[in-house]
């Protein structure tokens, strides 16, 4: 991780009007891949990269949540050798990365439903997580074996389960206490979705926080986005009129 504050992109963002939460789909490292005749974790592999730049840029810029979709619960669909094989890679990553992470002041979470991974591989996650638990810079949030849609419901237990305790009552249930009880409730709303691949969709991601993001879809695949295409997006952003529905 090469951060660099005075890198030839940061002269043409504003920075005194930057998204607090960026969210990013990572789609298309098998595709890049296969075009290149190689194996899908060819692709996953490579994408990290793409990874250590967004994560950079958000630290060169001051941005403080980001929010990574890694692997979704759909995703458990796919090939056990896959699965397998993107579970060592992202144990094999975060641990390659960790000194970098706690040098740059990085708040590392794990968000998701991991009662469906492996005991290894949620322990390492979560022990390298708790590696960060002191840093206050960038909340960088690792979406894994995460669906939105699961995300609401356990929100919505949470919620019944103190309301039957008399912890809380019916008429204080608002917006304000849903984002409490979700995965990101550090980070809380999305100010801005990017998403690679050519694909125009949320695919179950952080649908509740996204209600009113900027929403950037890019036909490029995962692997090749750098911090060029990083500060393009943020540049984008902010020639947006975010008017919540209100009159400009």
């Amino acid at each position: 991780m090469n951060v660099n504050v005075n890198n030839q992109y940061i002269k043409n963002v504003d920075l005194g009007y930057l998204p607090k939460h960026v969210a990013v789909i990572m789609d298309g490292n098998g595709r890049w891949a296969k075009s290149l005749g190689k194996r899908r974790i060819f692709g996953h592999t490579n994408g990290i990269d793409s990874v250590r730049e967004t994560i950079e840029s958000c630290i060169e810029l001051g941005i403080k949540n980001l929010t990574l979709y890694v692997f979704s619960i759909e995703n458990w669909k796919r090939p056990k050798s896959e699965v397998n094989a993107l579970m060592k890679l992202l144990i094999k990553s975060v641990k390659n990365e960790m000194v970098e992470i706690n040098k740059n002041n990085i708040r590392m979470r794990i968000i998701g439903s991991l009662e469906r991974l492996s005991e290894v591989v949620k322990n390492e996650l979560l022990d390298a997580s708790n590696l960060t638990v002191k840093n206050d810079g960038l909340n960088l949030n690792l979406a894994i074996s995460y669906g939105s849609k699961t995300e609401m419901v356990d929100a919505v237990k949470q919620i019944t389960s103190k309301v039957k305790k008399n912890i809380i009552s019916i008429e204080n249930i608002d917006e304000k206490l849903i984002n409490e009880h979700l995965y990101t409730k550090i980070s809380k709303n999305v100010d801005l979705l990017i998403r690679t691949g050519g694909e125009f969709r949320l695919s179950n991601f952080l649908l509740w926080q996204n209600s009113y993001a900027e929403l950037l879809f890019y036909d490029m695949l995962w692997p090749d986005f750098r911090k060029k295409d990083f500060y393009n997006s943020i540049i984008i952003y902010q020639k947006r009129n975010r008017r919540f529905g209100k009159t400009t």
